[in-house]
């Protein structure tokens, strides 16, 4: 099946309010254009140098999302053109990131990542921080950033249940911080799902799924 197949079949599927991030990483430049011929323009990233490569080498309205641990000292080889940041763990990352935006005179639009999931190997606030940034309001200092939701990674495991309750515990934290009215106008997004858990995610109301595997099979190592 065609990449395009794949794309229209995966967003027909979909609620009409969930946005596809279709993950890049480790596909070349040729397969990405094949994507973005259908009409993508969304595309996840977790490696800055391969990020810059791609950034590179393809169209300028393409949507770049950083997905991955992020580390500080390199916040400033993708500020000047990176859409949307998903992964800030930290304040001390969201202070660098706002630090090299105003550098590039832009506003990056950023998702505060929270740590849902058992596994320790997984990033993040914990809710509580997460909701005490808001109470707190800790953000309002960040002048170069738009805080445009939250982001959040299950469980890696078959126990269904054990997914669902996490993205419901993710929805309700997201809601809470919506209806509070302290995050703004600009809070709407919330990422969760990626190809395994996607559909879990939706039904437990994500609004930006993360996949790659539905889009471009499994993936094959990129070569610059």
């Amino acid at each position: 099946m065609s990449i395009a197949r794949k794309i229209n079949d995966l967003k027909a599927s979909l609620p009409p309010y969930v946005e596809v991030v279709a993950v890049s990483k480790f596909h070349p430049a040729s397969i990405i254009m094949e994507a973005y011929n259908a009409g993508q323009r969304m595309f996840g990233e977790n490696k800055v140098q391969e990020l810059i490569a791609k950034y590179q080498q393809l169209p300028d309205d393409i949507q770049w999302h950083f997905i991955g641990t992020l580390q500080t000292n390199k916040v400033k080889y993708i500020a000047p053109f990176i859409d949307t940041i998903q992964s800030i763990d930290s304040l001390r990352l969201l202070k660098e990131v706002d630090r090299q935006a105003a550098k590039c005179n832009r506003r990056i639009r950023v998702l505060l990542e929270v740590h849902i999931a058992k596994e320790t190997s997984k990033h993040g606030f914990s809710m509580d921080e997460c909701l005490r940034l808001f109470d707190e309001n800790q953000l309002a200092t960040y002048k170069n950033v738009v805080i445009a939701g939250l982001m959040g990674m299950a469980t890696f495991t078959d126990d269904t249940g054990q997914v669902e309750h996490e993205f419901q515990q993710l929805k309700q934290l997201f809601d809470t911080i919506e209806q509070s009215g302290k995050a703004g106008d600009s809070f709407h997004v919330l990422s969760m799902g990626m190809s395994d858990d996607y559909p879990v995610a939706v039904q437990n109301g994500s609004t930006m799924i993360r996949t790659g595997t539905k889009i471009f099979g499994e993936r094959k190592i990129f070569a610059r």
